[in-house]
């Protein structure tokens, strides 16, 4: 057991830890909403300790609501409420690697963590209430607003590491033991998957501008950041490699499009399961399980793929396919 003074301690430097990595030099304040996927992200990994982390995670909500004296905000969200969905990805897994450190360094039993992040959790909420109420800020954050916006940032964290691992046993079990795939087949479905779901999220509009050199539109570069990302966490070496011999601009586009087309009713019906219904948060959740099978796949004394060969296939798998969802839409939709 920690006494109070290290339990002091420990939930200053944790204090200390977030809002310097949500400090923004340019406006010269914390970024609150990175400061709450962040939060979420501890949340998750936090849970990850216990057996069932889905319960886990329901009770540390439960326990919250009681610090903080309030239930979480019930109205409906605006969309722009929380940032896209490789942000939130990217935030929460910041979260999730500061936890990580905290572990190592100082704990040995997950519930003093648990109970140090509650209380972090609830100050952090109650001094945003108390200085939007001090600065007459009409429209400040409430406690119950952060509150709701924790929970929902980090169910999606949740979805999505659950999805990924899901994904990649599914493709394991059915595809790579039953119907005789290689762990590079399942990269190109998973990414190819990703690629194409991001581009119906917004129905080919805005995002599907002129792709100049290996420049990519910011959501398709966010989506393959959270594949290149997640690989790179479970060893796949860093490099500037990941687009070398993407095909050109003025070549016909080259999507998997036969492995998409086999895996899709899979990762279908996991999505329909576990409720998972819109298309960017499906993208990101397969662009993570891409991700982690080209570790499996580039790991390793024999790798089955050299990293300098894997990475620039997945990131071709994403791309091809992105682009050629929105060929589609354009043929569809400017047709004369």
């Amino acid at each position: 057991m920690l006494d109070s003074a290290r339990k002091a301690d420990i939930t200053y430097r944790m204090h200390h830890a977030l809002y310097g990595l949500c400090y923004e030099p340019e406006s010269g304040a914390i970024d609150g909403s990175k400061l709450v996927l962040m939060l979420g992200g501890m949340f998750v990994e936090t849970a990850f300790l216990f057996d069932n982390c889905e319960e886990a995670l329901q009770a540390s909500f439960v326990n919250l609501s009681r610090l903080l004296e309030t239930e979480p905000a019930m109205e409906e969200m605006v969309v722009e409420a929380l940032p896209p969905a490789s942000v939130i990805d990217f935030d929460t897994e910041m979260g999730r690697a500061t936890a990580r450190e905290f572990f190592e360094e100082w704990l040995d039993c997950p519930y003093e963590f648990h109970d140090i992040l509650l209380t972090l959790t609830q100050q952090v909420f109650t001094r945003w209430e108390a200085l939007s109420f001090d600065q007459g800020i009409r429209h400040g954050q409430t406690r119950a607003e952060s509150f709701r916006l924790l929970i929902e940032g980090t169910y999606r964290a949740m979805a999505y590491e659950l999805g990924a691992q899901e994904l990649c046993d599914v493709l394991i079990e059915k595809k790579i033991g039953v119907a005789g795939w290689t762990l590079s087949d399942c990269i190109g479905a998973l990414a190819g998957l990703s690629g194409q779901k991001l581009s119906y999220s917004h129905g080919g509009r805005n995002q599907c501008c002129w792709f100049r050199g290996s420049d990519l539109p910011d959501l398709l570069d966010q989506t393959a950041y959270v594949m290149t990302q997640e690989a790179v966490r479970l060893g796949v070496p860093t490099g500037t490699d990941w687009r070398f011999g993407l095909p050109a601009n003025d070549v016909p586009v080259s999507p998997p499009s036969h492995l998409v087309n086999e895996v899709e009713p899979v990762c279908r019906g996991f999505f329909e399961a576990v409720y998972m219904d819109d298309e960017h948060d499906q993208a990101v959740a397969s662009a993570k399980a891409a991700g982690r099978m080209l570790a499996l796949a580039c790991s390793g004394e024999k790798p089955e793929l050299e990293p300098a060969i894997g990475k620039p296939l997945a990131m071709a798998a994403i791309t091809e396919s992105y682009k050629s969802a929105c060929v589609e839409y354009a043929a569809v939709n400017y047709s004369v």
